[in-house]
């Protein structure tokens, strides 16, 4: 009996020691620094893409060939994006006056559903994502992606931001 009150003081001890172990580290919380980078770091979206990120602004007369060309292939593209873990060159193209032209509009009306599909792709790669999204480019004006071995160019709609 005196043995068992023995055993049960022991693991009191334990307890209480565990106990006061929990306390000092929470009392030590607040001064251990937190050493989170966030994606205003410098180089913190070309680490997640990378590479660096360029950007340029194009006529659709020069890019329509180019971009029926990948609107056609909007699903495999998708695919392809989930796929990617490694980009060596990442360029945004920027096509400013899609409104006028009718067979880029007539190409999106067919393959809005992959269209559809290309842009949650590219919202799920943390790569295609950051890169698009550090050069203020909304995912609704995505209108193509096209790959080339490890480069990958993406077009938007709209002008390139200053």
């Amino acid at each position: 009996m005196i043995a068992a009150a023995g055993r049960d003081m022991c693991v009191a001890g334990v307890w209480r020691l565990h106990a006061l172990v929990f306390a000092a580290l929470l009392a030590m919380a607040p001064i251990i620094p937190l050493n989170a980078q966030g994606l205003d770091a410098e180089g913190a979206i070309e680490t997640i893409v990378g590479s660096d990120v360029a950007t340029e602004e194009k006529n659709v007369a020069e890019e329509e060939a180019r971009l029926v060309a990948a609107i056609a292939l909007s699903h495999d593209n998708a695919v392809e994006v989930r796929k990617r873990f490694r980009l060596d060159n990442v360029e945004i193209v920027f096509v400013p006056d899609l409104a006028d032209d009718g067979a880029i509009d007539a190409k999106l009306s067919e393959n809005a559903d992959a269209v559809k599909e290309l842009r949650q792709s590219i919202e799920g790669s943390a790569m295609l994502y950051h890169a698009v999204n550090s050069r203020a480019v909304l995912l609704r004006d995505v209108i193509a992606v096209e790959f080339q071995g490890d480069d990958v160019t993406i077009f938007a709609a709209g002008k390139k931001p200053d």
